[in-house]
């Protein structure tokens, strides 16, 4: 049973990954994104939807309620997020397309969902995210909702994400790194 819970979730995400279930997107590099040909006979409209779940309390809003483009040609929009409070908070957004069928041709180049944000008491910030439709995507499929929702990360998670990320160099006693 242990080992059936361990793997469950590995499962649950190639799954979505595969089927698009749970509206996950996809990501691709900029060099693969470059190389797709653009389908110019068609356009698809991609809105977008931000939250803040109630833990947090940023204010958060794309800065184009839509746009439209060619499947195949990169998109890029702005959004703009600000601290309400008076001390430091990190916050990780969380990304969903529907429909779901779009999701697996959704992929994002460049996304502030990758990494966790901090923000400083007041501070507002602009992030960007850069994504490409796949040309593949069914003709029946001419509208996405982008919707983001940005959860407040808990300090304990800040402290071992941080820690984890950093690197001790010890040196034996001839001056060797080890």
């Amino acid at each position: 049973m242990f080992g059936f819970g361990y793997l469950l979730v590995p499962l649950y995400d190639v799954i979505c990954e595969i089927t698009g279930f749970n509206g996950k997107t996809g990501s691709i590099s900029i060099n693969d994104a470059s190389e797709i040909t653009v389908d110019s006979s068609r356009l698809v409209t991609v809105r977008f939807d931000t939250n803040v779940n109630s833990e947090l309390q940023w204010s958060f809003k794309a800065n184009s309620k839509k746009i439209s483009v060619h499947p195949g040609e990169a998109g890029e929009v702005s959004f703009s997020v600000k601290n309400l409070t008076n001390k430091s908070i990190t916050g990780q957004a969380v990304p969903s397309v529907v429909p779901s069928i779009g999701s697996i041709y959704f992929n994002k180049t460049e996304c502030f969902c990758f990494t966790q944000q901090v923000l400083k008491p007041g501070e507002e910030k602009e992030m960007s995210v850069r994504f490409v439709v796949d040309p593949s995507m069914p003709d029946s499929v001419r509208a996405l909702v982008l919707s983001y929702t940005f959860f407040l990360v808990p300090d304990d998670l800040v402290n071992a994400s941080s820690k984890s990320q950093s690197v001790e160099v010890r040196r034996r006693d001839d001056g060797q790194e080890i």
